[in-house]
């Protein structure tokens, strides 16, 4: 009797359920991603064992440069609006709506709020190159203390958290702490880098 020959196929993987997983997965986070706005100053944040990480909403940002220049930020295009609209209105300057929109969507700034306007006005380019002189701080024009208290009263639920260069001078962090206390601000955040936990 002859031998029956079994034909043999040779196995095939579908691949495309696998490749449509793939491109949902990239669309996904596509969708979801937020980037964050470049940081016009530069801070080298010094670093500790702390694990509590910020919340990623609702966060006044206070940053220290090494030459010791005070940036300000906020997130929420909301709340941005209303502070511009009640610094506006403490300082006696109108801001125009777009001018009002820019700041919404703009990132941290670092100059007098008379200066503010015309610095609104520049093309992005020309923001990234001033040279931005850090917002006031001292006793006669306090600016960094209402830019606070407006953004409190914008958003209370907003917290704050100040990010010093690690090498910058400790009279200028000192001082953004002082501010913080005179406005009766007693817990704030110190942003640092995450360091390896010592082991015994």
């Amino acid at each position: 009797m002859p031998k029956v020959k079994v034909h043999r196929t040779s196995p095939s993987l579908d691949m495309t359920p696998m490749v449509d997983l793939a491109f949902l997965l990239v669309t996904f986070f596509m969708l979801i991603s937020k980037f964050a706005p470049e940081e016009v100053l530069v801070v080298d944040t010094p670093s500790s064992v702390s694990e509590i990480k910020l919340p990623d909403s609702d966060v006044i940002t206070i940053s220290v440069g090494k030459e010791g220049r005070v940036f300000y930020n906020v997130d929420g295009t909301n709340t941005r609006r209303k502070l511009i609209e009640k610094m506006g209105e403490k300082y006696g300057i109108a801001f125009t709506n777009e001018e009002k929109e820019l700041f919404s969507r703009s990132a941290s700034f670092g100059v007098p709020i008379a200066s503010l306007k015309s610095f609104l006005n520049m093309t992005p380019e020309e923001q990234k190159r001033v040279n931005q002189p850090g917002i006031p701080t001292d006793s006669l024009r306090n600016e960094l203390g209402d830019w606070i208290m407006q953004t409190r009263y914008s958003n209370p639920k907003a917290i704050v958290a100040v990010k010093g260069d690690g090498s910058s001078d400790y009279p200028a962090v000192g001082r953004v702490i002082e501010i913080l206390q005179e406005k009766k601000i007693n817990r704030f955040n110190l942003v640092t880098d995450m360091e390896t936990r010592p082991t015994l």
